[in-house]
């Protein structure tokens, strides 16, 4: 992997991610880029400094860096297909106890019986707090991320707060008026007005903002919003494909941030964790992956490029499961024939995703093969042979190896030797035997 040849604007590598985040809250593709251009035209009409905007910049594309992680809890609480739930909740004014009761009544244990759903309606009741705690975990996890990766106080306090309400009535803090900060007010009200413009078109969109001025929303905001109603340029831009093009051209320029090896480094890495977060199950197996498959590298003598190459693939390939209804990720029971294709599919999404992320493009195919074996009976493309590259194979026997090892919902983890047998009954024929045999030193290495 050669070395950049020029420092990427920080703002390519973060947008294009963003569209990871937008499957995992249910979102049409481009919901973050598109929420972030409504929430910088906000930025210029209030005049606010550059190193707001740049702030409120990064907020809005990583406003869903903390989805994730809430996914396992919603899942539980509603008996129902997260990724759905997510993308119907953001058109219901959660915060109304009457729509909010009728919506959970049309969405709770959509499969069971009505003795099942009535049950599990009123168990939802019973466990506000919990619905609470879902909020907080996913602000307070997409804060982390933006902290992690760098951005400042302000960019971790505007994703914090974009579920509090003007009137008090938000989650998960209650916080009231100008209690909110001003970036917090702004990614409310622009990813909402992204999500109404989507599905209900620009008119509803507008007319929800001004139901909504003095409850959910900052008065103020709303009425500088109407005055960009008749703005038809801008809104056709702004559903167009231009969107991703616009976005970077909104990036403050007094404060274009810049990323070099160590920076990809980073966003790799925080990505890996917004992945590993979708299941309780999945807890550090990017990671984990990512530190075997380095190991097997090692010993194969791969060079440092090579590694960095192989740990960044190792931290993203999972990164198509964030489309994948926790009902299956976590499912006790063995997949139904739908579910287990519905698993199959999310290499491809992998591979779609980071062909979308400039440097991590000639990573994309590697780090979908994971699951490729050199027998022809992987997925999802069947690749056989010669046409497993090295990386594909190293991620094959590091994936299954963590995986054995790992707790999961239909099992405990399996004895290192049982393990080991395994993977060597398969070497040579679904896996490369060199990178097996790299495995066993490595953990001997390790235990030594």
């Amino acid at each position: 992997m050669a070395t950049l040849q020029r420092q990427l604007r920080l703002s390519e590598v973060i947008s294009a991610l963003s569209y990871a985040l937008d499957i995992t809250e249910g979102q049409p593709p481009g919901h973050a880029v598109r929420s972030c251009l409504i929430g910088m035209r906000l930025a210029d009409e209030l005049d606010l400094h550059p190193r707001e905007r740049s702030a409120l910049y990064y907020a809005l594309l990583l406003k869903d860096a903390g989805c994730s992680s809430n996914a396992a809890k919603v899942c539980s609480l509603f008996r129902s297909d997260d990724l759905r739930l997510k993308q119907a909740v953001k058109t219901v004014d959660w915060s109304s106890g009457t729509e909010n009761l009728l919506w959970s009544a049309r969405n709770v244990a959509p499969e069971g019986s009505p003795f099942a759903r009535a049950a599990a309606l009123i168990r939802l009741g019973l466990t506000r707090g919990a619905q609470t705690d879902i909020f907080r975990t996913r602000c307070e996890r997409g804060a982390d991320i933006a902290k992690e990766l760098g951005f400042p106080e302000k960019t971790a306090d505007a994703i914090r707060t974009l579920d509090e309400h003007w009137d008090g009535h938000g989650q998960p803090l209650g916080l009231r008026g100008e209690e909110i900060p001003m970036l917090g007010r702004i990614l409310c009200l622009s990813q909402s007005v992204d999500v109404f413009v989507v599905t209900h078109g620009q008119t509803s969109a507008f007319q929800m903002a001004r139901d909504r001025a003095g409850t959910w929303f900052d008065p103020d905001l709303v009425r500088i919003l109407e005055a960009l109603e008749d703005d038809g340029d801008f809104w056709t831009r702004l559903s167009s494909d231009e969107a991703d093009m616009l976005v970077g051209e909104v990036e403050p320029t007094e404060l274009i941030a810049r990323v070099d090896e160590g920076g990809l480094d980073r966003v790799a890495g925080a990505f890996a964790r917004v992945i590993d977060a979708k299941s309780p199950f999945t807890a550090r197996h990017s990671e984990r992956v990512a530190e075997v498959a380095a190991g097997i590298g090692t010993l194969l003598g791969l060079d440092d490029d090579e590694l960095r190459r192989l740990q960044r693939a190792a931290l993203l390939h999972d990164i198509g499961k964030l489309g994948v209804s926790n009902l299956i990720l976590d499912k006790p029971g063995r997949l139904t024939d739908v579910e287990r294709t519905a698993v199959e599919r999310h290499p491809s999404h992998t591979r779609e995703l980071l062909a979308r992320v400039t440097p991590f493009a000639e990573l994309a195919d590697d780090a979908a093969g994971h699951h490729e074996k050199l027998d022809g009976t992987g997925y999802p493309l069947g690749l056989r042979g010669d046409d497993l590259s090295q990386t594909m194979r190293i991620l094959a026997v590091a994936d299954i190896f963590e995986a054995m090892t790992a707790v999961r919902p239909y099992r405990a983890p399996l004895p290192l030797d049982h393990v080991l047998a395994e993977l060597g009954a398969q070497a040579g024929t679904k896996l490369d035997g060199e990178c097996v045999g790299a495995l066993r030193l490595w953990l001997d290495l390790e235990l030594a």
